[in-house]
This record gives C-alpha cells, structure tokens and sequence, in this order.
C-alpha cells in the first residue's frame, strides 16, 4: 500500500523493456555438405522424399521406388499441375533455374509424392539458403501436411461407412 502510481508505472515500463530483449532474431547457418548439396525429407501422406539441391541449371530427376532407374520430371509427372507444384518453392523465392534438384521418393500415389517433393525441396532451400525461411514460411511450404488415411475399424466396411442396411 505504500506504493505511490508512480512506482507501478516504471515496473510495466521495466516489463516491456524485458520484452523486447526476448524477441531477437534466430541466426541460422547454411547446412551443405562436402558436394556443396544441401540434403532435405520431405513427408506427405505416406509419402517420403529425400531430396538433394545444388546450384545448377535447374533440372529436376526422381527415382520413385526402389528399383527405377532416375527419369526427368516431365516424364515422371506428366500432370502439369503436379510439376507446378515442385516449382511453386522455387517461384516464390525467385530462385528459378538456379538449383539442380535429385530427387528419392517412395509410398503414396503421384499427389502425395509431389506434396512430399515440394515440402522437401523447400526444407533444402532453407538449408542452403537460411534467409528464403522468411519468404517460404507464409505460403505454408515449410509446414509438414500431416493428414493421413485413416484406419478401419472392425464391425465396419470401411473407415467410417457402415453395412449396408437390410430390412429382411
């Protein structure tokens, strides 16, 4: 009870200065190896990718499965949408036709492996360049979509359907 206003008012001032102390920035260091590559996974529905970049001219080569030889990604995805969709990291960063991209993926169908392709090519991105983070974070490529299929439970056709009903 013997504080005077005063006194409270410099405590909250006190409390904001300790505020903006706590809220510097993160440095980050480039990860790249030996090779000069920058190596990234990527996960999206029971896919997985494994992907490795480096400064070059811009292709982009998958080997899906386990024992397939490395094919282009036209060949590979031969939806456009798809191909847009391993593209969308390096539009967003301006770094077109800069970076050679290989590329290991395995599981899910051709959606869930370019989702898987584009998570983890912007990983590598930010592995090799810590900066771009900033620019790939608000688009969501950064974010690990972690929606899968869903189980089937016994007394069930499915996930969720039932049998169909019949009166007699």
């Amino acid at each position: 009870m013997s504080e005077s206003p005063n006194t409270a008012g410099e405590g909250f001032d006190a409390l904001k200065g300790m505020g903006t102390a706590a809220e510097e920035t993160i440095v980050r260091e480039p990860k790249i190896d030996a090779q000069g590559r920058a190596y990234a996974t990527g996960k999206r529905k029971n896919a997985i990718a494994r992907v490795w970049i480096k400064p070059g001219k811009g292709t982009i080569t998958i080997r899906g499965g386990e024992s397939s030889e490395p094919r282009d990604q036209t060949v590979y995805f031969a939806r456009p949408v798809l191909r847009m969709m391993l593209a969308q990291p390096f539009q967003v960063t301006d770094r077109e036709g800069q970076f050679d991209v290989v590329v290991t993926v395995s599981g899910s169908g051709l959606s869930g492996q370019a989702g898987a392709i584009r998570h983890a090519i912007s990983k590598a991105l930010t592995y090799y360049e810590p900066g771009l983070r900033a620019v790939l974070k608000p688009h969501g490529f950064l974010t690990r979509d972690s929606r899968i299929v869903e189980r089937k439970k016994y007394g069930k056709a499915k996930a969720r359907r039932s049998f169909q009903f019949s009166k007699r």
